[in-house]
């Protein structure tokens, strides 16, 4: 019955993987409780479970005595006798009794079977739990195996890990099947077994996808000195070559941009800016706005504010679609950064427009109009300004406001 007993034990944490050891170790536990509850919780034993031959040895320690006061504890003189007393033992001394295992019960047994069971399970939570503790800032590969509506779950070496929407990739599809590249951000225990939370959009994520793609930064020869992202849209890299005959911006974006079109793809194609790091912050802060350029730099350092004067041609340039850029910008300077914008003079802008190329912007009525009242291009309009324009028969002050305003768009975007 022993081996039967090891054997179904031993089923039971095989697909776990176990070590022996362990199991034997919870085995003891086990019995150890099993001997408390049948002899009571006084009840001296010792358990020797050997995995190998797969047998379990119980042995209860009692005191023998004259009179019986705790069967678990103790045992008469009398009944010693009856069995021999091999080792003519007297009162006082302590007899060793082994347990057979049918002396349980089936009743006892089951329970035992239980008890593995369950600490099995909390064995194998606590191991899972500290395996990707400790990846805690690396990257996984795993399959999508569900695709939910606030998360995707990922199967990595048959563990459950959670992509929740606020780390995806904005916009990014995930389908059932396919494989997915992301780090370990967190790692929760609760009563039902960790949780294991991964990131795409955690500027970790990118930085391990540098130190995969470009070996000086793995080898430590250039460093990254900061990282400002928006998931999915735009992302900025400072970084610093430690050796001075290595470019660290060359080295990062690689031979025709190879190694870092690698990541951009990785990221779904999220724009990646690669800038050489300087503690001068009057430069840095010039490269974290390029490719605007700037007229005048001013800064608190105090304060970490920081005033940037630039053309009204540049100002797109510098705050970048929807603001992405400048906040970008802001993220990795560490400065708050105010724009000043410098209106450019007509005589000041280099191409001019035809107005017919404007049919779309300013509609074909208007430019049909401007054209018929002997305007040509779109600077001829501009320095009309809205004072001649609200002459012609059909254009009221508000429509010259409109179209002057319209132009000026024009020409920040040519820029």
């Amino acid at each position: 019955m022993n081996t039967e007993i090891v054997e179904s034990f031993s089923q039971m944490v095989r697909e776990k993987s176990l070590d022996k050891d362990v199991l034997a170790g919870i085995i003891e536990e086990i019995f150890g409780l099993m001997v408390k509850k049948k002899y009571g919780p006084d009840a001296k034993s010792d358990v020797v479970v050997n995995m190998d031959k797969g047998d379990i040895e119980i042995f209860l320690e009692r005191t023998i005595v004259e009179e019986v006061q705790d069967p678990g504890t103790q045992i008469s003189i009398d009944e010693m006798n009856e069995k021999g007393n091999e080792d003519q033992l007297e009162v006082g001394e302590e007899y060793v009794e082994k347990i057979e295992l049918k002396d349980f019960g089936r009743r006892l047994i089951n329970l035992a079977r239980q008890s593995l069971s369950q600490k099995i399970r909390e064995i194998e939570k606590d191991i899972v739990y500290n395996e990707y503790s400790e990846m805690i800032g690396e990257i996984v590969v795993g399959d999508i195996y569900q695709v939910r509506r606030n998360d995707v779950l990922v199967n990595h070496n048959k563990n459950e890990l959670l992509l929740l929407r606020s780390e995806q990739i904005p916009r990014e599809k995930y389908r059932k099947g396919d494989t997915i590249r992301a780090v370990v951000k967190d790692v929760k225990k609760t009563p039902n077994g960790p949780i294991i939370i991964i990131s795409r959009a955690d500027n970790l994520f990118l930085r391990r996808l540098f130190e995969i793609e470009i070996p000086e930064i793995y080898d430590g020869v250039i460093e990254i000195k900061g990282i400002a992202r928006e998931p999915g849209e735009r992302a900025k890299v400072a970084v610093e070559s430690n050796d001075t005959r290595i470019d660290a911006v060359g080295a990062c974006v690689g031979m025709k941009g190879v190694r870092i079109h690698a990541i951009v793809r990785e990221l779904n194609n999220e724009n990646i800016d690669v800038i050489n790091y300087t503690e001068d912050p009057f430069i840095f802060i010039q490269r974290c706005l390029a490719p605007a350029k700037l007229k005048q730099i001013e800064i608190n350092e105090d304060e970490k504010k920081c005033t940037v004067t630039a053309d009204s041609d540049q100002v797109s340039l510098i705050v970048g679609r929807n603001g992405v850029n400048i906040r970008l910008a802001m993220k990795l300077s560490g400065y708050e950064i105010e724009v000043i914008r410098l209106e450019k003079t007509l005589e000041e802008y280099d191409e001019d427009i035809e107005l017919p190329e404007l049919r779309e912007e300013l509609g074909s009525d208007i430019v049909d109009l401007l054209i018929e009242n002997q305007f040509e291009t779109a600077v001829e309009v501009l320095k009309a300004g809205v004072d001649k324009l609200k002459e012609i028969d059909g254009i009221d002050e508000e429509k010259a406001k409109e179209i002057i305003q319209l132009l000026e768009n024009q020409f920040e975007e040519e820029e």
